[in-house]
């Protein structure tokens, strides 16, 4: 079975539990509905804010972090880069070790060497030094120092250099001295192993503008297939889902695409139980017996409990023992097998409760998706209707109400097919079987269930009146149709929330590893599209200004176009 993804989503509960909501707090929700596409641009809730960083704002998003770190330390680009790399680029705990522990500590934990003052009688510089790598005497001017003091000849820092690039060990190069932790000057690096290895010299370059993105636990790749060649940066909570500007939705934390309600562990078991030919095994245990001597599965295809293989092979049906072939309808020439095996009949009666559950599950959550399907070719019909429908002299001349219910049929369809493999690992014995007793289970299944159900039956409702043919109705039934959408969006809205809530206080913050399972959150308006991170000339955030790199920035932006 393959995995089943979601298109983009855009945005609604009726029920005949009508009486639990005001009828003020309805028509709060119904104007606020309205307008959701109205001129007035959204501001979306504080929170986790994401931008969408292309190539060409790489380097900015980069800047913007090492800036930070450069006004705060008074130090130079390469160093604060150093600290950042060291701390995966999280300049939160960067700040906080320098707080707790304080600048030397910071330092030394990282191998950052800096010079803070020159003694007064500086030493004449000799003509020759001694390389204490090769050991050989070469001119001063074909040795270089680093930060941390040690000094070699070109040709060894050169080596080591290549050696370690070539090690995938770009971001962090070692001072080659014994036991010194100094992080070598990436300025020094590039300068020499240019010269000799210019190939080797871009790769370098090309680790270090992608450790932003690997390194760096609030940005990802997007996972598209194929690459759209953008990552994501999110602010504060990685347990959210992102909309990328090529349009895909995905998990942060995993990766893989939306899945809350369901954690990230339960989505991956899922998944993997779809993919592979773990029921298939089921079914084959459920409904065959191994051959005793070529050991195939073997069905069963008559009446008779004497089994006979392609291999030639004769068995007892009852019990999987070989046998001769002598036999009559009710027994089988010297064989008997009337004893009891329970660890038999146990095992074969588990795999086939194993399997019928899973099948439960599976059927409903794959129909929800093929409604997700089926409903997105809604989006052209209904605004053919809509377009119809303007086209009549009439007093409703505002439709957003059809295109916002859509969205919410979309939105409350995909939490609906979710919640399925939730229930399934939540309530299965799995992942929590000795955090429940089974009464406990037993009335948290039914809570949830009953839940699930008014939701499913609401957003079934929803779809119905969103595909009936308003454009051909007067404008009494017309405004009727538009009321039951209006109103069936709010409470589909509701009870989504209710069922989030429920997920994240009822059942998973109850039970001991819940800590494990933590779900995106959900939001009303769907799931966070990522506004892209503009940048000026000047390397700051803008609206519209186009990106002019610095020369500087050239060589890692043409660093990158090689990768």
């Amino acid at each position: 079975m393959e995995d089943d993804c979601l298109g983009s989503d855009e945005e609604f509960y009726t029920s005949d539990q009508e009486d639990d909501y005001s009828i003020e707090g309805l028509e709060e929700s119904i104007d606020g509905l309205e307008n959701e596409d109205s001129d007035t641009p959204w501001i979306p809730p504080k929170g986790t804010t994401t931008k969408v960083i292309t190539k060409e704002s790489l380097l900015v998003a980069q800047k913007e972090d090492l800036r930070r770190v450069m006004d705060l330390l008074f130090l130079r680009e390469h160093h604060a880069r150093t600290l950042l790399i060291h701390h995966r680029w999280d300049v939160e705990k960067l700040f906080a070790v320098l707080v707790e522990k304080g600048r030397a500590f910071l330092f030394a934990e990282a191998g950052v060497s800096v010079v803070e003052h020159q003694d007064s009688e500086p030493l004449l510089p000799s003509p020759t030094i001694m390389c204490a790598i090769c050991i050989e005497d070469v001119p001063s001017n074909e040795a270089t120092k680093m930060d941390c003091g040690h000094c070699f000849c070109n040709g060894c820092w050169t080596e080591h250099f290549v050696v370690k690039i070539n090690d995938g060990q770009s971001k962090r190069i070692r001072c080659m001295a014994h036991k010194c932790n100094a992080i070598c000057d990436e300025a020094v690096v590039r300068n020499l192993v240019s010269k000799s290895h210019p190939n080797l010299a871009e790769k370098f370059d090309r680790f270090l503008l992608e450790s932003y993105i690997e390194d760096n636990k609030r940005v990802k790749w997007c996972p598209s297939t194929p690459h759209c060649g953008n990552a994501i940066r999110v602010e504060d909570d990685e347990f959210c889902e992102i909309e990328c500007s090529c349009g895909l939705q995905f998990c942060f934390r995993c990766s893989s695409q939306a899945h809350s309600p369901c954690s990230c562990l339960m989505w991956e078991l899922w998944a993997k139980k779809c993919r592979d030919e773990s029921e298939t095994v089921n079914w084959i245990t459920v409904h065959t017996k191994p051959c005793p001597k070529c050991h195939k599965p073997v069905e069963k295809n008559g009446g008779c409990n004497l089994v006979s293989c392609i291999c030639g092979q004769a068995f007892c049906w009852l019990c999987g023992g070989a046998t001769g072939r002598d036999h009559t309808w009710s027994s089988i020439a010297g064989h008997s097998c009337g004893r009891y095996k329970e660890d038999k009949e146990k095992n074969a009666e588990r795999a086939k409760r194993d399997l019928y559950r899973y099948m439960h599950y599976h059927n409903r959550y794959k129909a929800h998706t093929d409604s997700i399907k089926l409903e997105s070719k809604l989006k052209e019909t209904i605004q053919e209707k809509v377009s119809i429908s303007e086209l009549r002299e009439s007093k409703n001349r505002d439709f957003s109400w059809v295109t916002n219910g859509l969205s919410r049929l979309f939105r409350s369809r995909r939490v609906l097919s979710y919640s399925y493999p939730f229930a399934f690992y939540m309530f299965g014995e799995e992942l929590f079987k000795d955090q429940m007793t089974k009464e406990e289970r037993e009335i948290k299944q039914n809570l949830f269930e009953d839940q699930q159900q008014q939701l499913e039956e609401n957003v079934e409702k929803l779809s119905k009146f969103l595909e009936e043919p308003f454009d051909n109705y007067d404008e009494d039934k017309v405004m009727e149709v538009r009321m039951q959408v209006i109103n069936l969006s709010v409470v589909t809205d509701k009870l989504c929330q209710k069922m989030y809530d429920c997920i994240e206080n009822d059942l998973l913050g109850s039970v001991q590893l819940g800590i494990h399972h933590n779900i995106a959150p959900y939001r009303s308006k769907g799931i966070e599209k990522a506004s892209e991170l503009h940048c000026g000339t000047n390397g700051v955030q803008t609206s519209n200004v186009p990106f002019l790199p610095s020369s500087d920035e050239k060589e890692f932006l043409n660093a990158f176009d090689h990768a």
